[in-house]
């Protein structure tokens, strides 16, 4: 009874929120309310797993999702990531730029919410597209759609790499070592194969291009911003490399057996990000100035209040599964060979996302919840857990569609009809999820 208490309460989420459009923190409180009342768990405990989970989640990942989140406004205000992009354009030229926009935006974008990604990026997707060819705006939308979304499932400080990893205990640093090549290798394979795709003549420009005159005006929108900035480039995004070295090196430190406590200070997620935003605070300070940084800081707190929030209740969810007695009896299913009982696992951690996300519509909230619901047996599954939050990632990423804001964000932005939208954005997120899933087998195997 408990394994259908908690798959009602799974449901009730999915259908609080595409049907009724209840929003996502609510559904989750009130799906972690029946699931601990139904399957037995009392008021008291019911109450105290969804503060104590809430709590947990937040000391492993609340700071690290608000540094990050500062950090990429702070960036952003500066310019700094329009001006990234402008010099891969003259750096790569037209004809390469799909993959070094896929492979930037998966490697140091994600430091940014996903919705000022696609904002940033559309302009020049829109103005480089005609050098690309008849074909362009679909490898540009395409290398956009699938660039942002790696980077957001794999690569840290990707809001959903983060969570799931703060969800199942996995360390940022070792994270980072494996997402650092997931990411990028599957926003290039499935760029690679979305060119094919299109030489199979799959996109047609006169009923998948929906182009608007007035979106032209916003590609010199932030022209006037960017020239107040005199520091190189190089400086501007060393709020971002330098974390990111950081934990890089406590990671190594800890692999090869040298590190020491400062090591381990250093090298620690949270330090490095603060290190992190402080560069930021710094350097917009000096580029816009006392009163424009403390509005982008306004700005940033508002916008991660609302994600700690979420990403709390998805804490909240995973202990109340856990006080439930769940995990005994799912880890019963997981006796079988070993061999066989790692892929069994990363394909059910896998098919759990997945199935969240095109339901909800949300990839955090599909990562958050599915981290939520494994969390509690991962212990009984003897798979090490990067395996599985891997193939979290993974499966969160499958089918992006039309009940996604950001699915229509995109169409609009880059000039795409719905069926436009469906074959770029949807088959690039379908298609990656599908590539990074042998790949997250393979770490399994050697994990």
């Amino acid at each position: 009874m408990i394994a259908l208490h908690t798959a009602i309460a799974i449901l009730a989420v999915v259908v609080l929120i595409i049907r009724f459009k209840v929003d996502p923190v609510i559904s989750l409180v009130i799906a972690c309310l029946y699931l601990g009342l139904a399957a037995g768990v009392g008021f008291e405990k019911t109450v105290t797993a969804i503060t104590g989970g809430f709590g947990e989640i937040m000391t492993k990942v609340g700071l690290l999702i608000g540094f990050g989140v500062l950090i990429g406004s702070l960036l952003h205000a500066t310019g700094a990531f329009r001006r990234l992009v402008s010099s891969l354009v003259k750096a790569v030229g037209a004809k390469r730029l799909p993959y070094a926009m896929a492979t930037t935006m998966s490697v140091i974008f994600p430091s940014i919410y996903v919705d000022v990604q696609v904002v940033l990026a559309s302009p020049i997707a829109r103005s480089a597209a005609p050098f690309i060819g008849r074909l362009g705006l679909a490898q540009m939308a395409s290398a956009i759609g699938i660039g942002i979304f790696a980077g957001y499932v794999f690569v840290v400080p990707g809001l959903a790499a983060v969570s799931v990893a703060g969800l199942l205990g996995i360390s940022l640093g070792t994270w980072l070592l494996y997402g650092i090549v997931l990411g990028p290798v599957t926003a290039i394979v499935t760029a690679l194969i979305f060119r094919w795709l299109l030489r199979l003549g799959i996109w047609n420009p006169d009923t998948d291009e929906d182009p608007d005159e007035a979106m032209l005006g916003q590609e010199n929108e932030d022209d006037e911003r960017e020239s107040d900035s005199a520091l190189p480039l190089g400086v501007l995004l060393l709020p971002i490399l330098v974390p990111l070295l950081m934990i890089a090196f406590g990671a190594f430190a800890d692999l090869l057996e040298f590190s020491n406590p400062f090591i381990a200070f250093l090298g620690n997620a949270n330090i490095a990000l603060f290190t992190g935003l402080l560069g930021a605070y710094l350097m917009c300070r000096r580029v816009l100035g006392r009163e424009r940084t403390a509005n982008t800081l306004t700005e940033g707190f508002h916008t991660t209040g609302e994600i700690l929030l979420i990403t709390g209740i998805g804490g909240s969810l995973g202990a109340v599964i856990e006080a439930t007695g769940l995990g005994d009896q799912l880890g019963e299913l997981f006796t079988a060979d070993a061999g066989a009982s790692v892929l069994v696992s990363v394909l059910l951690a896998w098919f759990i996302a997945a199935l969240l996300h095109v339901a909800i519509g949300s990839v955090s909230v599909a990562a958050i919840t599915a981290g939520g619901i494994i969390a509690p047996v991962l212990p009984a599954l003897g798979v090490d857990p990067i395996a599985i939050g891997l193939a979290v990632s993974s499966g969160a990423l499958f089918a992006l569609h039309v009940n996604s804001n950001f699915f229509w964000m995109f169409t609009s932005l880059l000039g795409l009809s719905t069926r436009g939208g469906l074959k770029s954005l949807t088959g690039v997120t379908t298609i990656g999820s599908l590539v990074s899933l042998p790949l997250v087998m393979v770490v399994a195997l050697i994990a």
